[in-house]
Order: C-alpha cells, then sequence, then structure tokens
C-alpha cells in the first residue's frame, strides 16, 4: 500500500483542531483507504459505510446509536475515530452530522469521506460551516511518490531526485493508486473502463437528474480528445446537438464527479486578456495518448493539487489558472497566491527548445512573477527551481519534486 500525504494531514487536524474533517476527492483516490488506516492507528474506532445496508441500520438509529460505536460515553485517554464513508447518500446526512457534532464534539474525533456530492454540498456554503474543515484528496505526485508529507510552506522544498522507472511509471499509469501500485498495462485498461462504468453508469444517474446520459458521456469524450485546448461552448453543443446552457450546466457535472476540471484565464495585470474561455483537464492524465498533452495535463493535475492543498492547509488562498491575450500570447498555467500572480508556468516536451517568448512577455508584464518553463526530457538537476529570479528552463523532475 502507497503511503499518503493525507495520513499526516488528518493526524495533525484531529491533533490541533476540535471540527469535523471533510475528505473529499474522485473515486478510487484512497479515500476509504487512506482513513481506515488513520482508524487502525486509533485505540478504538469504527468504519460505516452508507452503501452496506448493516451500516445503514445505525445510521438511521442516529447520532447517539454511532456515538456508540466507538464508545463515546467513556472516558478515554485516546479520543476514539468515527469514519462515516459516503454518509452523503443518506438524504438527511446534514441534520444528522449537525446532531452528532452538536453533541459529541468533546468525545469523538469525525471524519467523513465522500465524492461528487459532498463536494457540491461544500462549494454551496451550507449552515454546517464552522464545524468541519475540508481537505481536498488528489491522485499521487512526484513530490509524493518521493516524499509522502506536506512539509515546508510553498516553494520551500528542497529538490529530490525520482529514479526513472517511477517516474516513467507515472506518467504512463497515471497518479491513481492502483494502477500505479501494479503498472501493468492490461489492468491499468481494465480500471480505466471500470472507472468510466461507475462515474457514467452509477454516480451520472444515481446524483444528477440528467436524463441524457448518452450525450453527457459523449462530451466527455469530446472534452477527453481536446484536453488542454480552449473550451468553445458552441462546438461541443454542436457536437452534441444540445444547447450551450446544457454543455455548461454538463461540464459543471463532469466536474463535479471529478472526470474533468477547468482552467480559467487570468486577466488582471494583462494588457487585452482574453477573460472568457476555460480549458478542461482531466483528473486521469493516463487516457491521453499523446505524449505531450499527457504531460501537460499531468502537470496541470500537479498544480491544481498543490493550489488545493496549499490552501486547505493555512499557507494562503491559491489558485490556479493560464494566461491568453488577444494576440495569442499564451502561458499555460498562471498560480496566484492571496489574489496575486505568483508564478508562472509553460510546459515542454524538449528542453532543447528556445525560451518561450510568451513566458518572457507575460513575465515582463507582471513584473516579479517566477516563470518557468518546465521540460520533460531534462535530467534532474539539483538546485531549487523557486530561487530563479528570471525565466528560465528547468527539468519537470526538479520542479514536480519541489511540489506536494
Amino acid at each position: 500500500m502507497m503511503k499518503r500525504l493525507y495520513s499526516e494531514i488528518i493526524a495533525e487536524h484531529f491533533r490541533d483542531v476540535r471540527k469535523m474533517l471533510f475528505l473529499m476527492g474522485p473515486r478510487q483516490v484512497g479515500k476509504t483507504t487512506t482513513s481506515r488506516e488513520m482508524g487502525q492507528r486509533r485505540t478504538r474506532s469504527a468504519y460505516l459505510n452508507w452503501d452496506n445496508l448493516d451500516h445503514q441500520q445505525l445510521v438511521l438509529e442516529g447520532p447517539a446509536r454511532l456515538a456508540s460505536q466507538v464508545r463515546a460515553d467513556i472516558l478515554q485517554e485516546e479520543r476514539p475515530l468515527l469514519i462515516l464513508d459516503e454518509i452523503h447518500k443518506y438524504p438527511l446526512w446534514r441534520t444528522l452530522l449537525k446532531g452528532l457534532f452538536d453533541t459529541y464534539a468533546d468525545s469523538l474525533d469525525i471524519l467523513v469521506t465522500g465524492s461528487a456530492r459532498l463536494s457540491a454540498f461544500h462549494s454551496s456554503g451550507d449552515s454546517m460551516m464552522g464545524r468541519y474543515f475540508n481537505y481536498r484528496m488528489h491522485p499521487m505526485t512526484v513530490a509524493e511518490i518521493i516524499r509522502p508529507e506536506v512539509g515546508a510552506a510553498p516553494g520551500m522544498r528542497p529538490p529530490q531526485p525520482i529514479d526513472d522507472q517511477p517516474f516513467e511509471a507515472f506518467l504512463r499509469h497515471g497518479g491513481f493508486p492502483e494502477p500505479l501500485t501494479r503498472q501493468n498495462d492490461r489492468f491499468t485498461a481494465r480500471w480505466r473502463r471500470l472507472r468510466h462504468q461507475q462515474l457514467f453508469r452509477e454516480e451520472l444517474r444515481d446524483l444528477t437528474r440528467v436524463q441524457e446520459v448518452a450525450k453527457v458521456e459523449t462530451l466527455a469524450q469530446l472534452i477527453w480528445h481536446r484536453a488542454g485546448q480552449l473550451t468553445s461552448y458552441s462546438t461541443l453543443a454542436n457536437g452534441i446537438d444540445a444547447s450551450i446552457d446544457s454543455v455548461k450546466r454538463w461540464l459543471s457535472i463532469l466536474e463535479s464527479l471529478y472526470y474533468c476540471f477547468s482552467l480559467r484565464p487570468w486577466y488582471r495585470n494583462v494588457a487585452r486578456s482574453l477573460r472568457k474561455e476555460p480549458k478542461h483537464y482531466l483528473w486521469d492524465w493516463s487516457l491521453l495518448d499523446d505524449l505531450g498533452s499527457r504531460y501537460e495535463n499531468l502537470l496541470a493535475c500537479a498544480l491544481l493539487k498543490a493550489a488545493h492543498l496549499w490552501t486547505d492547509h493555512g499557507f494562503g488562498e491559491f489558485g490556479l489558472y493560464f494566461v491568453r491575450d488577444k494576440q495569442k500570447q499564451e502561458v499555460d498555467f498562471l498560480l496566484s497566491r492571496d489574489g496575486l500572480p505568483w508564478m508562472l508556468v509553460e510546459a515542454k516536451h524538449s528542453g532543447n527548445a528556445d525560451l518561450s517568448t510568451s513566458l518572457i512577455h507575460h513575465h515582463h508584464q507582471l513584473k516579479k512573477t517566477l516563470a518557468l518553463q518546465v521540460a520533460l526530457d531534462l535530467p534532474y538537476v539539483d538546485r531549487s527551481c523557486f530561487e530563479l529570479t528570471r525565466p528560465t528552463i528547468v527539468p519537470a523532475r526538479t520542479f514536480l519534486s519541489q511540489l506536494i
């Protein structure tokens, strides 16, 4: 079993904070495995999954019955841990958690895991705010493979090398733990097919009111083949014979299912910037056959994970964008920090490519922003990428090892 940095995050949360922990993320990213492993570290813990009919009955009996599973009524040296998996499928789950937390917050720790609906609930700003902290769980990254810990503040993690074999497996099989651990092409193909079925045959039908499932599935295929390109809503609408409003609504659903995520263009301090069309990337970059597209998508996932974890862990408010102006001067990624541009990142397969004129241009416009052209084929260099003061070509192995 791969060690995940989220074990450290969960342990630190319950050591320092008396709030529920919501662990959100895609199916099969490791939420259940990590949660149960944390339970095994406690003297007393209980794991309940709404999909288990016996567990459902316990949930329906209410907060007191749940608390009894870890004997929260007994004074204990170590607080017990109650893990509730997929509880968001219960229609009254919010009321249940409010009552459970308000009554037993001093007696037990509560860990709630889930994917699509739990993520949508968090975004809605429900009145449960103040009772929990959320953490977004991502697939593995180079930094986590090397060193599964949160570590220092953003940009302060020293670089560390990764061997050729795990790096190539990571690029080929993706960052989801099971295919990355197996590193078998046939298994990865079967795993992808099963995950696709779960997303479009189960979660899409069960968690949404969408009737045109086939059209949403076709839309997902179009996004797959256009990953990293500007999203033209009219082109997508024509491709599936649907309205633009429907396409926008269905794309939002695909994002909530962790099939893809969108990046918006950064426009502050950029003259004649593009402000409308987003780009979409896949959570599983291994789906992409073209090596250049797969690498760019991998870099997008690594940067998004860094933005989410640094934000969730209290280092500031981080966001991920791209930059493009009306003269088509484009940089693949911009990472913001507390509302200000912090780092420009351009993805390139070859280290022999010239330094991007767009990277130089936007670095000049945004002034002190860090500007890196991250090349896939360059060998590791034992120097920090975050100490550079001018646009520079850097190895992907070095840069990715310094994220999270």
